[in-house]
């Protein structure tokens, strides 16, 4: 009963400071959004704001796990935040700072669906989508496109995997076995999954020799 009643205040909260934010933002008054949001950070998640930026999303999770269980509460939280401190770096023409916070925020609802999170404040899925569009005009790291990759396989969206998989190939930070391993994983789904997931089994195959075809021009090369 605690943890529920201390849960919905932290919604509440939220909810408050985000209204607060977005009035800060139409004022132009970016820097005193972004205390509001530090604010935010230091009051409810045990950790310093620095120190949760500072943290990988896999350490963060970890930080976050309680015999065995992960609060995807605080994790939702925390990428909101981020997501929202994003959006002030980027008004105030930080764009290191803004790729950073949209990246990380990123990581944590892709891990979050991965992880079939109940979607208490936010729907991960949607959030993917909408930081997806805001990056576009961004070079992902590599290893957020590899979380990705999973992600859209998970998701079924399977023409999305091979062009993640086909990125990370060419700038050989995926080697052409692994690439293979994860068309055979595709070749084991039936007909229909494939069609609906954009990436016929033929098309596949074409991919599979394309590896193959790239393999051996690059041995030859060697």
């Amino acid at each position: 009963m605690f943890q529920r009643d201390y849960f919905m205040r932290m919604i509440s909260q939220m909810t408050e400071a985000i209204g607060q934010v977005m009035g800060l933002r139409k004022q132009m008054k970016q820097e005193e959004a972004l205390l509001v949001l530090e604010e935010l950070l230091d009051k409810h998640f045990r950790l310093s704001g620095k120190l949760i930026r500072s943290l990988t999303d896999e350490d963060l999770m970890k930080v976050m796990t309680t015999n065995g269980i992960v609060d995807t509460d605080h994790l939702q939280a925390i990428a909101i935040i981020l997501k929202q401190e994003a959006l002030l770096h980027g008004e105030l023409g930080r764009e290191t700072e803004c790729f950073g916070l949209y990246n990380r925020s990123l990581r944590l609802f892709l891990r979050l669906s991965l992880m079939k999170a109940e979607p208490t404040l936010v729907e991960p899925n949607e959030q993917i989508e909408e930081l997806l569009e805001l990056v576009r005009e961004y070079e992902l790291p590599v290893p957020t496109k590899r979380l990705l990759m999973e992600w859209h396989e998970a998701e079924g969206k399977y023409d999305q995997v091979e062009n993640v998989m086909f990125e990370l190939v060419k700038e050989r930070a995926l080697p052409a076995q692994d690439a293979a391993g994860v068309y055979a994983r595709l070749l084991a789904k039936s007909d229909e999954e494939l069609e609906a997931g954009g990436l016929p089994r033929e098309e596949i195959r074409q991919g599979l020799a394309e590896l193959s075809l790239d393999k051996k021009e690059s041995v030859t090369k060697e």
